[in-house]
């Protein structure tokens, strides 16, 4: 039987969890995803920055210029997109379209053929002393990172096939691009308490990771939409 202690233990382990849903078009998934990720490191990223923006699918965005940040979502976004190429090359299939709706796998009808499916995912840890020294000595080193927020946007793709395809999937990319980009400051907005306090004179004292079609293991596997 597990005490309340341990159970509140197991809660603060558990890091906050946000799933996000991207639809786009072949050409447009490395500009649609970079543009959620900035839109995330916005509001995640503590160093001092000037705040500037980018226009994507005629909706400005922010974006964080950073160069090491700007790097690392630049190399994702394209490891990305090459499995998202490869997954689209070897299935004959749609994995995903336009339904009546005009969203992704809305309800029949009008679908654009050679779709995909992909995630990427975003991670911010705490940097926290170990307790006992020997779980120093097992790690080797003193500190360990833990994982406090994590993001995990699904992206699916449609090839339109025709210009009526075409409209309907840019009007998808665009009615859900803002979807996602409001859901973003809405989770921002009311989920604050799990943020960790800075305790730390570092320029960043919160480092992050960015996986590309990591597979759930864990904790992943309870991820909930909020």
């Amino acid at each position: 039987m597990v005490s309340q202690t341990n159970l509140a233990i197991m809660e603060q382990q558990n890091p906050q969890e946000f799933i996000l849903d991207v639809f786009t078009d072949p050409a447009s998934v490395r500009d649609v995803v970079r543009a959620i990720l900035h839109t995330i490191f916005f509001h995640r990223f503590f160093p001092s920055i000037t705040p500037q923006s980018r226009e994507v699918l005629d909706i400005t965005l922010p974006y964080v210029s950073n160069q090491e940040l700007d790097t690392m979502i630049e190399n994702r976004t394209a490891e990305l997109d090459r499995e998202l190429s490869a997954e689209r090359t070897h299935a004959p299939n749609p994995a995903g379209g336009v339904g009546a709706g005009g969203g992704p796998g809305g309800g029949g009808g009008g679908g654009g053929g050679g779709g995909g499916r992909g995630n990427i995912s975003v991670q911010f840890f705490e940097k926290k002393r170990r307790k006992t020294w020997y779980m120093r000595a097992a790690y080797g080193g003193g500190d360990e990172e833990i994982c406090w927020e994590s993001w995990t946007v699904k992206v699916t793709v449609a090839e339109p096939r025709t210009e009526s395809e075409r409209a309907k999937v840019r009007k998808a990319m665009e009615q859900t691009l803002l979807t996602t980009v409001m859901k973003i400051i809405t989770c921002v907005n009311q989920n604050k308490d799990h943020i960790p306090p800075i305790t730390t004179s570092e320029t960043n004292p919160f480092p992050y990771q960015i996986h590309v079609n990591q597979k759930d293991d864990g904790w992943a596997k309870r991820i909930g939409i909020y």
